[in-house]
């Protein structure tokens, strides 16, 4: 019996031993001496690297430390996160170099510039790698290694090692996430027990909602290098341009059970204006990969999954700027060690392979400098003359909505991309609201892509969307100029961030009543800032013409002065307050007396304050639900409510009339709340539902609504190998398709053509309603605008219903089948939303199925 119970204590403690914590000699090339000077990770953050998930502020501290004492280092803050974290950017380089580094930034620079980059000697420049980690929060291998890389490329001493750094510039942002890697390793730390649980069943392998890979409003950062809408994405894209790296790493996790993977990606899904060199040059650097994680013992594997189609992502969008994008993705332990296929999956493995990983990109981009840096000279002088024998040579862009329109504009501003006001009118564009891009300049790959139209591909699987063309995002009046229509005068004033539209009180004060206009985007942050003053609005459902024959459209805003609580001075100055830095104008109104209807006409609906909650938690899709909060938080300033799905039973609806159900199938847990739902509605609540949400309401009978069925075709066979192509062939990833309007209706206000892009990602579709006035959107016949679809998905949706209104009671339910406010950069849909939050209480009960 004793002998037995020793063999238990020495095989606990051998299990136990297995999972010690890892000494920097565990991690670090052994053939090197390390500087004693340098501080280690341990020595600033408390605890070996891969012991615990490290915090943002300990990281944070680390690097700073760092700088202070190295001078291969120089650390800049780069900018602020949601959640005020600052995002970093180390320079780690000789001390020669950073004696003269604004030089070799400037030099390095003008590598995107034909007319001078012939003249610079590669063979004397270094070449620049951008390395980044842990973009995704609970992807925390990248930034607890970019400490080890960080500390080696400081303190590993020898010949090589500055050689190396004399001919590499190497930048390091340690987290492009802050704010999600901070709430992953809290997560990861508060779980963690002192003998190390690896069922993947324990809590600290499986978060609660929403996670941490996300940033504050939820969103997947990994898709906003070329939307740029975020905070953390602007600053991050304003360095990466500022020194147009060579390589650009993108250090990711993916499954428990995977190995390590590392680009080129499936080489038919890559995108066609991405030039071959450049997967020439991402496979020769996977070389390096293979033979230093060879060195170690590690498992990888290339070229079988992912793709490098979207440029959004961080491993696409240096393809279209000269550079060449890496992705890693690392087998996560999302904790300190996990049972998986391979064995026991410990966080310090983990680590290790990032860091070698890094060590790898370092060796390529120092053995590879030369052929890296005259691939980037050569890129842009061939965009360059691409694009002077194109037959594109421009791109007019329009629209009445001047908010929409600067913002587009700034989004291509930040990418380094000229844009001018138009100086002639021409094509039917206007001068005062149009502005020309012209495709000859360097960022002319970036313009294309932008732009991009296809319909037809040679694979139809897609990692992400199949179509992101910006023109159609924020639904503008666009068109391109070929040679005999465009030439150098019709370039006006050179766009600057400062342009921002201001709107005005045409006018000025009034004694009887003011007329806002709707089209604007930011009029819905106007219209919340006017009624939240307590001044009561209306809104028209017929145009208004005045008397200088100027035509106000159906959407329109009344504010009557007469009958407020407030004086007419103060509701003059809340007018000016609200339409403070947009480009919303107001009419003020000396009479009633127009042409047309009259300001007391009865085609006048008055209008309720939004008081507005939303569902969230378990089952909800964050993403979605994200954007909707980010869209009234930043863009609107409008309070919204998140409820958890969780809580719902014990909310008094009544405090609310507009409630959002993003898209999710988590709605079952409130199932047994169906009759609290549908008596607030019926006592005038307005729902809005994304797709499954739209499908729930409809299985509950909570609103009329029907799906059409979509039963996959079963008959006859198919080969095994084929299974899962054949599955994702019928998935619509992400497209752009075209809808119909109804622009009487209030859920068009403000939008004047009667066609416009939507954005698709499901395979929902819904019926068109017997009534025919509860469809305002629908899809054409022939749908498809940009984007893969299967022939068998694209018959399905035509003449199908994007927005259907149900009647329940006095309130309504709003369904929608797809999303209105994709990643924050679908300006042109969104307005959908706010007038479903705004005009919803007015549609006639008459127009709901």
């Amino acid at each position: 019996m004793m002998k037995y119970i020793a063999y238990i204590i020495i095989l606990l403690f051998a299990v136990n031993s297995s999972f010690a914590q890892k000494d920097l000699s565990y991690f670090l090339p052994d053939s090197l001496e390390y500087d004693s000077s340098i501080p280690t990770p341990e020595s600033v953050i408390g605890h070996q690297v891969g012991e615990w998930h490290v915090t943002h502020d300990k990281l944070v501290y680390y690097m700073k430390a760092l700088a202070d004492v190295s001078d291969r280092i120089t650390i800049i803050e780069t900018g602020k996160t949601y959640e005020d974290r600052p995002q970093l950017l180390l320079t780690i380089t000789h001390p020669d170099n950073h004696s003269k580094i604004d030089e070799i930034k400037t030099e390095h620079k003008q590598l995107t510039d034909p007319s001078s980059s012939s003249n610079l000697d590669i063979a004397q420049m270094p070449s620049v790698v951008m390395m980044g980690f842990s973009i995704h929060g609970n992807e925390p291998s990248g930034s607890n290694a970019s400490m080890l890389t960080a500390y080696y490329l400081a303190a590993a001493q020898g010949s090589d090692v500055e050689d190396k750094l004399k001919n590499v510039v190497v930048l390091l942002d340690p987290a492009f996430n802050p704010d999600g890697l901070n709430r992953f390793a809290n997560w990861a730390n508060m779980h963690k027990s002192e003998n190390l649980v690896t069922d993947p069943n324990d809590r600290e392998f499986n978060e609660v909602w929403p996670g941490g890979r996300t940033n504050h409003y939820w969103f997947d950062m990994n898709r906003d290098w070329l939307p740029v809408q975020l905070a953390e994405s602007q600053n991050r894209i304003a360095q990466f341009h500022a020194w147009k790296p060579n390589i650009l790493t993108d250090h990711h996790e993916m499954g428990t059970n995977s190995t390590f993977f590392f680009q080129p990606g499936i080489p038919e899904r890559t995108h066609p204006i991405t030039p071959q060199k450049n997967q020439d040059l991402t496979g020769q650097i996977g070389e390096y990969h293979a033979r230093f994680l060879d060195r170690i013992g590690s498992l990888y594997y290339s070229k079988e999954s992912f793709d490098d189609f979207y440029y959004g992502k961080g491993s696409t969008f240096p393809d279209v700027q000269g550079a060449i994008g890496i992705l890693f993705e690392q087998a996560s332990s999302r904790g300190h060690a996990q049972e998986s296929v391979n064995g026991v999956l410990e966080f310090p493995f983990t680590i290790k392979n990032q860091f070698t990983a890094s060590l790898s990109t370092l060796q390529a981009g120092y053995e590879m400098r030369e052929e890296l840096l005259g691939f980037q000279r050569d890129f842009y002088k061939n965009s360059v003359n691409m694009a002077s024998e194109a037959n594109e040579q421009a791109w007019v862009v329009s629209d009445q909505d001047a908010s929409k329109l600067y913002r587009f504009a700034e989004m291509l501003d930040r990418h380094e991309i000229e844009v001018h006001k138009l100086a002639k009118s021409t094509n039917g564009f206007q001068t005062d609201n149009s502005y020309i891009i012209p495709t000859n300049q360097y960022q002319s790959r970036l313009i294309k892509a932008i732009f991009d139209v296809r319909t037809s591909f040679t694979d139809s699987l897609f990692y992400d969307v199949s179509a992101f063309n910006m023109g159609m995002s924020y639904n503008l009046d666009y068109k391109s100029l070929d040679k005999r229509n465009f030439n150098s005068d019709l370039l006006g004033e050179k766009f600057e961030a400062s342009m921002r539209p201001e709107g005005s009180i045409i006018g000025g004060k009034s004694e009887y009543a003011y007329i806002m206009e709707w089209h604007d985007f930011y009029a819905p942050k106007a219209l919340y800032k006017i009624q939240e003053a307590g001044i009561r609005t209306k809104v028209n459902t017929k145009e208004i013409v005045l008397k200088d024959g100027t035509t106000l459209a159906i959407g329109s805003i009344l504010i009557p002065v007469k009958q407020q609580e407030q004086t007419p001075i103060q509701i003059y100055q809340i007018m000016e307050d609200a339409i403070d830095n947009s480009g919303v104008n107001i009419y003020s109104m000396k009479s009633g007396n127009t042409n047309g209807i009259n300001l007391g006409s009865p085609a006048f609906e008055s209008l309720n304050q939004p008081k507005i909650a939303m569902i969230i938690g378990d089952g909800i899709s964050s993403y979605d639900a994200g954007e909707i909060w980010f869209l009234m938080d930043q863009h609107y300033e409008m309070p919204i409510t998140k409820i958890d799905v969780n809580d719902f039973t014990r909310v008094d609806l009544s405090r609310y009339n507009v409630l959002i159900m993003p898209n999710g199938w988590g709605y079952g847990s409130i199932g047994s709340q169906k009759n609290k739902i549908q008596q607030w509605t019926q006592a005038g609540g307005t729902i809005i539902a994304y797709k499954s949400a739209a499908k729930w309401l409809s299985d509950q009978k909570l609103s009329k609504v029907k799906f059409a069925e979509n039963k996959p075709d079963t008959t006859g066979y198919e080969a095994y190998e084929d299974l899962g192509n054949n599955r994702g062939a019928q998935v619509i990833g992400g497209a752009i398709f075209e809808v119909e309007l109804d622009l009487s209706h209030p859920l068009t206000y403000g939008l004047k053509n009667e066609r416009m892009p939507i954005f698709r990602n499901s395979t929902l579709f819904m019926e068109k309603s017997k009534n025919q006035y509860a469809n305002p959107i629908r899809y054409t016949q022939s749908p498809l605008l940009n984007g893969y679809i299967s022939e068998e998905n694209a018959e399905k949706l035509k003449g199908t219903s994007a927005v259907t209104v149900s009647r329940v009671g006095g309130g309504k339910v709003i369904s929608f089948t797809d999303n209105t406010n994709f990643r924050a950069f679908w300006y042109g849909t969104n307005r959908l939303l706010m007038n479903a939050v705004f005009y919803g209480q007015t549609i006639s009960g008459r127009a709901g199925e």
